[in-house]
């Protein structure tokens, strides 16, 4: 099963999703401090799989450049070329999901990437996520297929996958540059046929509380 909208009428509001347990809405200029403890905890736990080039500065934390990402960011979902979320479980900020890269015309696609903060890694939140956007990537924007690239040895993130059942599609070679380091990365994809045909169980499994 399949449809499609007119591109023309998506909403370019901000968009609130829901899961069993957890919570998605874009990052707004009052989510910094909470952002930034969590990031600044986790540093050593999320650093080594953040595209990177050799000898560039990590990632700015301060809330100027964080305010700067947000605007950046709003400007994408308003222009349909990312969408960007925090993860809330209950109240608590624990970890972004993003949709970027979108490409419409024959193609239809985009990449997919997430983090947890590591307190709460474990329990299951980042697939509930997942599920969460390819629900909103397939039914509401209309996509036809999202793609997962993640480095062989990220143990978690590959556990991500696995538990949403996705297809496994090979190793791309020297994918991403990761301090310096060009890294493989296996990549993984479902398309909107593959959402059709098992969005009973990721509705019963994930969505549906």
């Amino acid at each position: 099963m399949t449809f499609r909208r007119d591109i023309n009428s998506l909403s370019i509001q901000p968009t609130y999703l829901s899961g069993k347990r957890i919570r998605l809405r874009p990052l707004d200029v009052d989510d910094y401090e909470d952002w930034y403890r969590v990031r600044l905890r986790c540093h050593d736990w999320l650093l080594p799989w953040e595209p990177r080039p050799a000898g560039s500065p990590y990632m700015a934390e301060d809330r100027l450049t964080f305010v700067t990402r947000c605007s950046i960011r709003d400007r994408e979902r308003q222009i349909g070329t990312g969408y960007s979320f925090g993860i809330f479980v209950g109240d608590r900020f624990s970890g972004e999901i993003n949709l970027s890269s979108v490409q419409r015309g024959a193609y239809q696609n985009g990449y997919v990437g997430y983090w947890i903060d590591k307190e709460l890694a474990g329990n299951g939140y980042v697939p509930e996520a997942c599920a969460v956007l390819f629900q909103y990537a397939f039914e509401e924007l209309c996509l036809h297929r999202l793609q997962i690239a993640i480095v062989p040895r990220n143990t978690p993130s590959r556990q991500v996958v696995r538990k949403l059942g996705l297809r496994q599609e090979g190793v791309a070679v020297r994918y991403l540059e990761i301090d310096g380091v060009w890294e493989d990365h296996v990549r993984y994809a479902i398309t909107g046929e593959e959402w059709w045909e098992k969005r009973e169980e990721y509705v019963k499994n994930w969505l549906q509380a």
